[in-house]
């Protein structure tokens, strides 16, 4: 317990072939369904689904990592979306998860993407918050990502580093001041574990991505976390990405990209009825509501 938020301790996991990486882990229920949860460019899986946890341990077993190169992640020369995804398949593997709902925020809805068109006979459905099936765009938004992105996506803001790493000391700065007053400090240690050069390299990533080409084929249940002021993934890349997938249902959150760091209240009622529905619709239960227009 953290100050009325409930982050498990973690631990870490051997990956065979791969290397070693974090995890924390809720049980739930017995037999409960699981949901693997994947976070967002600069964050940690403690930061990103702090609020999270408890909440969601209520229906489901909760399995979240750290990605290659952040907090406690695996350490590798080169950061690819594709390698985080089958880090997910050969942790469920060690854990002796079958199947799960795979659950990403911004960066790591690619991931969860991946995850299903690498490894789809692993995957009941998809949660995919905060993010879009490419962040290519103009100019303007290959900056955000290039730059900016690197102070906000997720809830990472590492900063660009300078020698003296006074860069990277104001990126974290700014994170604390987007936490609750009660977990600041815990922040800036969780930050303290990143490969600045893996994280760099996953924002040239994210700006490389696409699933254009095949994201219509998605063919499993998918709820679509869609922050409605966010200006980092603007709402109407969040809503394209919905219509390009025929399965996917549209749950609304007022606020920006970092609403999951600034009002979790808001956030976590939208994830938790997200992954209820999909998880329903997964076994022919219907739930949900109708995508509206795009603006």
């Amino acid at each position: 317990m953290r100050h009325g938020w409930y982050v498990p301790q973690g631990r870490y996991v051997e990956l065979p072939g791969r290397g070693r990486t974090f995890v924390r882990e809720l049980d739930g229920p017995p037999g409960a369904p699981t949901v693997v949860l994947l976070h967002g460019l600069g964050a940690t899986a403690g930061l990103n689904w702090f609020a999270s946890f408890r909440p969601l341990s209520a229906h489901y077993r909760v399995v979240a990592l750290d990605h290659r190169g952040y907090g406690r992640g695996i350490r590798a020369k080169r950061f690819r979306l594709a390698d985080c995804a089958d880090d997910v398949a050969a942790l469920t593997d060690v854990l002796g998860i079958d199947r799960f709902l795979a659950v990403g925020y911004s960066m790591g809805g690619p991931i969860a993407q991946l995850v299903w068109w690498r490894h789809r006979d692993r995957v009941d459905g998809l949660v995919l918050c905060a993010t879009s099936r490419n962040f290519r765009g103009g100019v303007v938004d290959r900056v955000r990502f290039a730059g900016l992105g690197l102070l906000g996506v997720g809830l990472a803001v590492p900063g660009i580093a300078t020698g003296s790493g006074r860069g990277w000391h104001a990126g974290t700065s700014l994170l604390a001041g987007r936490m609750p007053a009660s977990l600041r400090g815990w922040a800036l240690q969780e930050l303290s574990g990143h490969d600045l050069r893996s994280v760099l390299q996953a924002a040239e990533a994210i700006g490389r991505f696409s699933s254009h080409d095949w994201i219509e084929g998605v063919d499993v249940p998918v709820g679509v976390v869609a922050t409605t002021h966010d200006e980092l993934v603007p709402l109407r890349r969040q809503l394209k990405m919905a219509r390009s997938i025929p399965s996917a249902v549209l749950f609304p959150v007022e606020g920006d990209h970092m609403v999951v760091a600034r009002s979790p209240g808001s956030f976590v009622p939208a994830l938790v009825e997200a992954c209820d529905q999909v998880t329903k619709r997964a076994t022919g239960w219907p739930g949900g509501q109708a995508l509206p227009a795009l603006p």
